[in-house]
């Protein structure tokens, strides 16, 4: 049954990868997400539900278990910040070149670099850009509050499986240290061998009695067989584009302009929304859920309403803007407004953004 829990974003991912039914987590502490592993070491699942919960030697450990995990047909997670998702990133290629399902959570922090445990969304490349190395893709969930954190952990793990593809959660520090109530999902049973092994036919769980051992690698030395494998992942990703964009609209029916937010910077969106609209300036928000794939189809028909303008609020340099100047393809003019070194902005400072940046 469901529960109401007062809890930080870090602890109801910890929670509701429980409560899932998840067979496994392998991660490594690092600020500012250690709390998703310390309330796993806390709640000792492997005592009630069977669940394994392992802190590796590194974060280069970490993922390689999960590449492991995911090849058997098991519900398997890893969590970790900025620079340790960095050291993840040629696992975790591998895991999307070997057609398995996995959660990865990644609770941003400032960088470049080891750079600051303050919030940042400065990792916005590195997710939907493919991060490690080929033409690949991670779903991309960007919560905005507690709530979503629990609620994204079932998502994340039922599109994984859906389409054999990692799903992250894209998380930043403020998201994962925010305190709030939240309604924890109920409890699911994790799956049997039998019923993995009837579900999941790809999944090397040995030799059985109707079929010979799975063989799974992301690795291929002919380049024609390689060449219609990744056409084959192309097809996939434009299903996954075609069906999953998740985003919210605030306030977009009567604005003027339009701020396009993700996570945290979304919640301080609001607050701006409310203060320009209080002056009688007109704006509203789009915030992407699903950061990739990304909702470009809903930026093309805020343009083709009339809005007059959009700001991408960012806590980083300067990313998703490129994707929304993308969308709109030179129609209406796009600027970027943000913070960097873990500064969070205000609401005040978004409204001035605008003024100075489209009015």
């Amino acid at each position: 049954m469901e529960e109401v829990r007062l809890m930080k974003g870090n602890e109801a991912i910890a929670h509701a990868a429980i409560r899932y039914g998840a067979d496994g987590y392998f991660g490594y502490p690092i600020t500012p997400q250690s709390e998703i592993l310390e309330t796993l070491e806390a709640e000792k699942p492997w005592e009630t539900t069977g669940m394994v919960v392992l802190q590796a030697e590194s974060e280069v450990a970490a993922i390689n278990m999960v590449y492991g995990g995911a090849g058997t047909g098991k519900r398997v997670m890893t969590s970790s910040s900025s620079p340790g998702i960095s050291l993840k990133l040629e696992g975790i290629s591998y895991i999307a070149g070997a057609d398995l399902p996995c959660l990865l959570i990644n609770v941003m922090r400032g960088g470049p670099g080891l750079g600051t445990i303050q919030p940042s969304q400065a990792d916005y490349f590195q997710t939907v850009k493919g991060g490690g190395h080929g033409d690949y893709r991670l779903i991309t969930l960007a919560p905005s509050s507690v709530q979503e954190m629990a609620d994204f952990v079932v998502l994340g793990f039922d599109l994984a499986f859906k389409y054999l593809n990692p799903a992250m959660i894209l998380a930043d520090g403020m998201i994962g240290q925010l305190m709030e109530k939240v309604i924890l999902p109920p409890f699911r049973p994790r799956l049997t061998d039998a019923e993995i092994i009837s579900r999941y036919p790809w999944a090397a769980t040995g030799k059985t009695a109707d079929r010979e051992r799975n063989v799974i690698t992301s690795l291929e030395l002919n380049p024609e067989i390689m060449e219609r494998k990744n056409l084959r992942f192309q097809e996939k990703f434009r299903a996954i584009e075609a069906a999953e964009v998740r985003y919210e609209e605030y306030l977009c029916n009567d604005a003027d302009y339009i701020l396009v937010a993700f996570g945290s910077s979304a919640r301080i969106c609001q607050k701006a929304i409310e203060t320009a609209r209080a002056n009688g300036l007109k704006l509203g928000m789009l915030r992407p859920i699903t950061l990739w794939p990304f909702p470009t189809n809903a930026i093309v028909n805020l343009v083709e309403r009339g809005v007059k303008g959009m700001l991408s609020v960012e806590l980083n340099a300067g990313q998703m803007v490129e994707d929304v100047r993308l969308a709109v393809n030179g129609r209406i003019k796009v600027e970027h407004f943000g913070r960097l070194g873990g500064i969070v902005f205000t609401p005040d400072e978004i409204v001035n953004a605008v003024k100075e940046k489209l009015l």
